[in-house]
């Protein structure tokens, strides 16, 4: 397909499937990354019922800085990888005190905030054209252009990227690919085993980070004693592992044989 053709087809789609969302209405620096960073491993229909409680809960970025981690934590229920929420915490309490960093290279320095993050940050915030590759993204080129191969890597995806941007409205072609792909996922045409790099996502039934969800649930309510909080998640062989998981990156704290969210 030539690029003009595919271009003139994503900006069609972009207008037709365009998705409301806080964060595009009001693309400030403070609510694109604290959407993009709830979005890194969640659907945005989950994203959009926690986004608002975080806006009502910290209004501002120095809100949210000034907080407590156990509350963070508590507002980010429901959304998983709480580490996330820790890193997110990090990285404003960081902006706060150093300024609000305005380059790709500023940005990746930041907890939390990746390759991809900060690219999207340049684009919706400061309409800066700066390539990236994210699930959306892979689904609409491998559809468009890579139908009949299954070992496209990422490199191969951003050097179209790069070359189809719309440098004049980044900001607006980037949500474009966003419910685009969106689309095609929906459709059953995501194909992500065409990506080199494509691992497909583990069950959460079963696994430790169930049980770490679980056990921050629980602490959200606050501290328990360590046989209580076994009780409470239905402790199996993965309860210490994840507790111990927990503690070592800081998301909760144990204090003799009492439990809690890290403040």
């Amino acid at each position: 397909m030539k690029y003009e053709e595919f271009e003139n087809l994503v900006w069609q789609h972009g207008k037709e499937l365009y998705r409301e969302m806080p964060w595009r209405d009001d693309p400030s620096f403070y609510h694109v990354l604290v959407s993009e960073i709830m979005l890194q491993q969640t659907q945005v229909p989950r994203v959009l019922v926690k986004f608002a409680e975080c806006m009502k809960q910290f209004p501002s970025i120095e809100e949210l800085a000034a907080a407590k981690l156990a509350d963070v934590l508590r507002v980010w229920q429901g959304l998983g990888y709480n580490r996330r929420a820790k890193y997110l915490h990090e990285t404003v309490k960081q902006i706060v005190a150093t300024g609000q960093p305005n380059t790709l290279g500023e940005l990746v320095k930041l907890p939390g905030v990746g390759k991809n993050t900060a690219a999207a940050i340049m684009n919706y915030v400061y309409e800066v054209p700066t390539a990236f590759v994210e699930t959306n993204i892979r689904t609409v080129y491998f559809h468009h252009f890579f139908q009949h191969r299954t070992d496209v890597t990422d490199k191969e995806v951003r050097e179209i990227v790069e070359a189809t941007i719309d440098r004049e409205h980044p900001r607006e072609w980037f949500w474009a690919l966003m419910d685009y792909g969106s689309a095609l996922k929906s459709q059953g045409r995501g194909s992500l085993d065409r990506s080199k790099h494509y691992k497909k996502q583990p069950p959460l039934a079963g696994s430790v980070r169930e049980m770490r969800g679980r056990i921050v649930r629980a602490l959200a309510n606050g501290r328990q004693e360590r046989e209580l909080l076994a009780v409470a998640v239905a402790a199996d062989n993965r309860f210490s592992l994840a507790l111990n998981g927990l503690i070592k990156d800081g998301l909760v704290t144990i204090d003799g044989t009492a439990v809690y969210l890290t403040s």
